[in-house]
């Protein structure tokens, strides 16, 4: 990847992350801190390397990604209302009355939403399962999962890392946000989860640890991920909670927080 398509990504990202803060801050409240921990990430996956058909959404052998921390739809929405999957304008409508973007994400409602999430633990476990449909049908796809380190707490996560090694899922891809705060505090303080890169590659994962909010070095670990064909690979962000949005950033009271009509237009200056 050269210095002109990094700069273009990383572009995009801020655009993206202001489309999130814009979105959110229209209605007021909402998920603000993990939204913004997974831009760049969601920005490499849909703008370099994900095979996907913004006309034909549910194209069969499209790449795929599930995002299993559901609760960071609004960061999705943006990337994809940016991809032309839908008018940037249905941003406006975000969790409103008729909204094709609800709180969390929902396959039934919005084009380019490839699993509805919400339920944290689960969404790993569906992208298992897509990507197993995908190779039994032939296909030559890669299936991305992103999921939190709070929900990393969920025995059902360590059930499907079991899972995707036995069946050495080689097109799946897990992304952890590590942005260490959970809803309640500091995820170290209510269930540690170091040495994370340990414990998935006890579980026999191809894993790598990088700056979560890196363009270059998300890019360059989705490329080896992608090159590790029989078994399934983890890449673990260490990310910022809230990361560039002023009133947010780094602060626990960010999971879903109210947003003022000051703070808004201060953390979109901020970006300009």
């Amino acid at each position: 990847m050269d210095i002109n398509e990094t700069m273009h990504l990383s572009t995009t990202a801020k655009e993206i992350r202001m489309l999130t803060i814009d979105a959110i801050g229209n209605l007021g409240v909402g998920h603000i801190g993990g939204s913004m921990s997974i831009i760049e990430v969601l920005t490499v996956l849909y703008f370099r390397h994900m095979k996907v058909n913004v006309a034909d959404p549910k194209m069969p052998d499209r790449d795929k990604l599930v995002l299993s921390k559901g609760h960071a739809g609004p960061a999705l929405y943006a990337t994809l209302s940016k991809k032309g999957f839908f008018p940037v304008e249905w941003l406006d409508t975000l969790n409103k009355g008729g909204t094709n973007l609800p709180s969390h994400c929902d396959k039934n409602r919005t084009p380019g939403i490839d699993m509805t999430t919400g339920s944290l633990g689960q969404g790993l476990s569906a992208a298992i399962g897509l990507a197993l449909a995908d190779r039994m049908r032939g296909r030559k796809n890669n299936v991305y999962c992103i999921i939190g380190d709070g929900e990393s707490d969920e025995g059902q996560i360590w059930e499907a890392a079991m899972a995707a090694a036995h069946y050495n899922i080689g097109s799946l891809v897990t992304f952890t946000d590590y942005n260490k705060m959970n809803i309640d505090g500091y995820t170290k303080e209510i269930m540690n989860l170091d040495d994370l890169g340990a414990k998935w590659t006890a579980f026999n994962w191809h894993v790598q640890r990088v700056d979560g909010h890196d363009i270059t070095a998300i890019n360059n670990a989705v490329e080896a991920a992608k090159k590790e064909i029989d078994r399934p690979s983890m890449i673990i962000l260490d990310s910022i909670k809230g990361r560039g949005c002023s009133f947010a950033e780094g602060k626990l009271s960010s999971h879903n927080m109210p947003i003022s009509t000051e703070d808004w237009a201060q953390a979109v200056a901020a970006l300009t």
